[in-house]
């Protein structure tokens, strides 16, 4: 399917990376998924921005009850250069060893980051739905590209976001007084879908349960490896 193997990511300039996402642009799948969520994912990363060592961490939760039933873990290493609309390529060769260790995989997966929200329509949750052949979202803190209007400020008001005459996502007001999450699907969900699966995964906090929980995985990990300071595995 591809034409670049993800343990190669290190290798690849800029521009060879942003040829990468127009190649793999072409095979997004955005139909509803039409199967039941059983299990769904979170998945994460933590490092120091200009440091290469990551820390990667995937949980694995009941749908739509957010019962964790399994988690894992990844410390390694990433030569590529924080840049952004690039940091897939960062980050996304360590999700993949932790998405080999687990036992069960679950149904979607929601990534901390970009769906479709992107210039080029890949970001992070995209190109790892690609990789794994997964349903996916991405439910980001913070807008990459595209424009909206400000929704209300009432639980789950929601505005499209738009770029280039496209519906790219939607921002979605999670909690009252705080700022929005901006959802995108994936890959194998679609944009309705991605905002509805979002929606069943808040409780009482702005970020949904799956990401939420990865992150204080990944970040208990980093600190952990930096405390005790164990090598990376990878």
């Amino acid at each position: 399917m591809l034409s670049i193997n993800p343990d190669q990511y290190d290798q690849l300039t800029a521009s060879e990376a942003v040829a990468l996402q127009k190649e793999l642009r072409t095979k997004i799948n955005l139909s509803a998924l039409q199967t039941p969520i059983r299990l769904i994912g979170g998945a994460d990363i933590s490092f120091n921005k200009f440091e290469d060592t990551v820390y990667a961490g995937i949980i694995i939760l009941k749908y739509p009850g957010m019962i964790p039933v399994d988690r894992v873990s990844i410390v390694a290493t990433t030569q590529f250069p924080y840049i952004s609309g690039l940091l897939a390529f960062r980050e996304i060769p360590a999700l993949l060893k932790a998405w080999n260790k687990l036992d069960q995989k679950p149904d979607v997966i929601v990534l901390d980051g970009q769906g479709i929200a992107h210039e080029r329509r890949l970001g992070i949750a995209t190109h790892f739905g690609l990789l794994t052949n997964t349903p996916s979202v991405g439910c980001a803190k913070t807008r990459l590209t595209g424009t909206y209007t400000e929704p209300a400020d009432i639980p789950f008001a929601e505005s499209p976001l738009f770029h280039k005459n496209e519906r790219i996502g939607t921002v979605l007001r999670t909690k009252i007084k705080c700022n929005p999450v901006f959802v995108s699907p994936g890959h194998k969900v679609s944009i309705d879908q991605s905002v509805d699966i979002i929606k069943n995964c808040t409780r009482k906090y702005r970020i949904p349960e799956p990401t939420r929980l990865a992150h204080l995985l990944v970040n208990e990990i980093r600190i952990q490896h930096r405390e005790n300071n164990i090598p990376p595995l990878f």
